[in-house]
């Protein structure tokens, strides 16, 4: 399970990192109404960042269940062992 669980982890870290890549900053109005090249995104003029911007919760909420699921599962491992029918020896000591 926690192997399923760290896969998912790991590409949901892609995809955010991808998500966000995409966006366009806050500043780029900015340079737009000056004249500058800042206003031809990729998706166009600010079609789909709405989308996106819901699409950024959504993949960042999953990213902290899984964060927190991968933090629970490392601190409450199971205390079972191969080696549970052993007993320690005991050191003699000759003098």
């Amino acid at each position: 399970m926690t192997t399923i669980i760290i896969g998912l982890h790991v590409s949901v870290c892609i995809l955010l990192i991808l998500i966000v890549l995409l966006q366009s900053g806050k500043g780029a109005e900015m340079g737009a109404s000056l004249g500058g090249g800042g206003s031809q995104t990729f998706f166009g003029a600010a079609g789909p960042a709405n989308i996106l911007t819901k699409i950024t919760t959504g993949v960042a909420i999953i990213f902290m269940v899984t964060s927190l699921t991968l933090a629970y599962l490392s601190g409450h491992q199971a205390n079972s062992s191969v080696m549970t029918g052993n007993t320690t020896p005991v050191e003699t000591t000759s003098e």
